[in-house]
């Protein structure tokens, strides 16, 4: 299993399907630990009922089927589905109603859902999803991405109130990747994930889900910086050193030219 996992954290992100599936086959007695573990690109299925779009994610997941957000039904149907509580469930709506907004002004469309269920500690686990199409034809383009996607998993789990106070604990992994194909810059492509986790005892006056949207907005905040200075601020580095802008060049002196 150690070494299932090392693979998965060196292999290119393109290529993490293709992987883990030929681990889940060579390994199958470890699936549950590697399905739970290893991040993968998120998909989308469409709810009959509402008409909407949904992340399917192992959150969601019981046995083949996935359960809505808007509708809370599974599908393909599903005898014996694990539900949320009623109060879960009342939290659960409210929190897809809020995130929506909250991804319409952040991402300029894109996919959310938000799934809640109850753990073993009798607090709650929160998971919030956002899932963005970057591409020239998906929502919010604007003509530069040939391939483009951005995929966003926040795992909030919430401890039992104690004196007006809970614990946050949340694990925030993003994954990138965007491919460009045009005459200004080439062929590039660019892939990687990355992930953090932060621990907080917040006040519940303001309600769970207020605090839980402070700390996603925080956190989302912080992969975004670390994600331009790892990812784009190191590979423009690498392409200028290799391949110093026209500007640089005509500056140069004729000597370090030769």
């Amino acid at each position: 299993m150690e070494a299932a996992m090392g693979l998965m954290r060196r292999i290119h992100p393109k290529q993490s399907e293709t992987a883990l599936s030929a681990l889940l086959s060579l390994l199958p007695h470890h699936s549950s630990d590697l399905l739970s573990q290893v991040d993968q690109p998120l998909q989308v299925l469409c709810d009959l009922e509402s008409g909407k779009e949904y992340i399917l994610c192992e959150y969601n997941r019981d046995a083949d089927s996935y359960r809505s957000p808007w509708s809370n039904k599974y599908y393909p149907p599903l005898e014996d589905a694990l539900y949320p509580s009623s109060e879960l469930r009342k939290l659960e709506v409210e929190a897809n109603e809020v995130f929506a907004i909250y991804r319409d002004q952040y991402y300029e469309g894109g996919i959310s859902s938000v799934y809640m269920w109850e753990d073993d500690n009798e607090g709650f686990v929160a998971c919030f999803l956002i899932k963005k199409d970057g591409s020239k034809t998906g929502q919010g383009r604007r003509g530069h991405l040939q391939e483009g996607a951005w995929d966003a998993i926040h795992v909030i789990e919430v401890g039992l109130e104690e004196e007006s106070m809970a614990h946050y604990c949340l694990t925030s992994t993003i994954m990138l990747s965007l491919t460009t194909n045009d005459e200004s810059s080439g062929t590039f492509s660019l892939s990687g994930s990355i992930r953090r986790q932060m621990n907080m005892d917040l006040s519940v006056a303001d309600g769970h889900l207020c605090n839980m949207g402070r700390m996603i907005e925080e956190m989302e905040g912080k992969l975004r910086n670390s994600l331009d200075q790892v990812y784009f601020g190191k590979t423009k580095e690498m392409v200028c050193t290799l391949r110093p802008p026209s500007e640089v060049v005509l500056r140069l002196p004729t000597a370090d030219l030769a």
